[in-house]
C-alpha cells in the first residue's frame, strides 16, 4: 500500500535532538531536571498559564502531571509522565498546542536520557518527537523547538543549574 500524503508528511518531521555533557553526577543531573525544574526552566519566557509563574513541576511517577504553578496558586498542565526510570530516563507527554495552550488531544513526547560518562560527568540526551501531532503547524513548531531560544536554551540552563547543584 502506498503512503498517503499525511503519512509522508508525518515521516518528514524529524525529532528535535539536543545533547550536553554536564559536570554533575548522574543522580544529581536527574534530580535537578525532574524535581528542581524551577531552578532552570525559564518561567519568565516559557509558560502558558495566565498568572505569573512561580514553579514548574513534574510529579515523580508514571501518570504524574507536568505543570506550572502561578503565584496565585493556579496550576496549568503541560503534559504527563509516561516513563519514570530514575536516574537514567524520563519520558514526558508534551500536550501544549501550537497556540501555546494545554490540549490533551496533542501528544508529542520529550524523552530525556542520562548517561554517566565518568569523573562525575553526565551526558544528557533530549529528544522531542512525534511532532506530526501538530499537523499543518508541525514544521513551524519543530523550528521553534530547534531554534536557539527553544530546547537549546533550556538544556543549557539546565546544565548550569545541575553544575551549581553538584558544586555549591
Amino acid at each position: 500500500m502506498a503512503n498517503t500524503t499525511s503519512e509522508t508528511t508525518r515521516s518528514e518531521i524529524p525529532p528535535v535532538k539536543k545533547s550536553i555533557e554536564v559536570k554533575a553526577p548522574l543522580e544529581i543531573a536527574f534530580r535537578v531536571f525532574t524535581t528542581e525544574m524551577a531552578t532552570w526552566w525559564d518561567l519568565d519566557n516559557y509558560h502558558i498559564g495566565h498568572a505569573k509563574p512561580v514553579a514548574a513541576s513534574i510529579e515523580p511517577r508514571v501518570g504524574g502531571r507536568w505543570f506550572e504553578r502561578g503565584e496565585d496558586g493556579s496550576e496549568c498542565d503541560w503534559g504527563k509522565v509516561l516513563v519514570w526510570e530514575p536516574p537514567g530516563r524520563l519520558v514526558l507527554a508534551w500536550q501544549i498546542s501550537s497556540t501555546w495552550q494545554f490540549d490533551p488531544s496533542i501528544h508529542s513526547e520529550v524523552e530525556v536520557r542520562f548517561e554517566s560518562v565518568g569523573d562525575g560527568v553526565t551526558r544528557v540526551l533530549l529528544e522531542h518527537r512525534l511532532l506530526d501531532t501538530y499537523r499543518d503547524a508541525a514544521a513551524r513548531m519543530r523550528g521553534i523547538f530547534e531554534s536557539p531560544k527553544g530546547w537549546a536554551h533550556l538544556v543549557s540552563a539546565f546544565a548550569s543549574a545541575a553544575e551549581r547543584a553538584a558544586h555549591p
